[in-house]
């Protein structure tokens, strides 16, 4: 029997990276591709703030197909759920066979069945690989498996602002304050993940400066490696990666 096909909900964070290896690792399931939000006004990925082109770095270094949902700035629910119908509708085309979107979430109902119910009707079902793991263990799974990451924005509400642009390692893990999830699964922080497991090649970024938004939400920068170059962060050697590419 041909694999179950699979779009996943790339944020291009550690959740959903994570939610790629664990469907990855499944034989009964192909991930045929990834499905991102992208604010246009600012051509970066919504919430996260990172930059479209190093969006579609990783979406190369997955070799897989990368399809947008476009939103413009300040977009309302009402909007975004009409975007992301358009989006699915133009993905039946892409991928007639495929009817399962998967999702990073781990354990917030409410957002959950908010995902269900936008896929209701739609011919999708959603699919949730990592509800209900422990979040330390799924947090130190992703440290110790070869996975590079920053944090890219910080809920400066639920965490200070001086963890933005951190690298998500061990050291921030024992760093983090009591009550803000190892994973940040209630929105204290967000991350971009530039090499691990399930990627042919790393992405080389540098560090830019942390901005301030809407008086809430810290931003750290990242820009693009020049083609070619690796960066100031780069891949970690490939005898340190543990377990096969997915």
């Amino acid at each position: 029997m041909a694999p179950t096909p699979v779009v996943v909900s790339w944020s291009g964070g550690k959740d959903s990276s994570l939610a790629v290896a664990a469907l990855r690792a499944d034989p009964a399931v192909e991930v045929v591709g990834l499905l991102t939000t992208v604010t246009t006004g600012y051509d970066r990925v919504s919430i996260h703030g990172v930059r479209r082109t190093l969006l579609e770095r990783q979406a190369a270094a997955l070799r897989l197909p990368l399809h947008e949902v476009l939103l413009p700035p300040a977009a309302t629910d009402g909007v975004y759920e009409a975007a992301l119908l358009g989006a699915l509708d133009a993905l039946r085309l892409r991928h007639p066979r495929a009817r399962h979107v998967a999702f990073g979430d781990l354990f917030l109902e409410d957002v959950r069945a908010y995902r269900e119910r936008l896929l209701a009707g739609t011919g999708y079902d959603a699919l949730f690989p990592l509800w209900g793991a422990d979040t330390r263990l799924l947090a130190r799974r992703f440290v110790e498996g070869g996975y590079a990451a920053r944090l890219v924005c910080v809920d400066t509400t639920q965490l200070d602002a001086t963890f933005a642009g951190r690298p998500f390692d061990r050291e921030l893990l024992r760093a983090l304050p009591e009550g803000v999830d190892p994973c940040g699964e209630r929105g204290e922080f967000h991350t971009f993940v530039a090499d691990g497991p399930i990627f042919a090649t790393a992405i080389g970024y540098d560090v830019g400066e942390t901005v301030l938004r809407d008086a809430r939400f810290a931003y750290c920068d990242l820009l693009p490696a020049d083609a070619g170059e690796r960066g100031r962060e780069a891949r970690r050697p490939r005898s340190r990666r543990s377990g096969p590419r997915g």
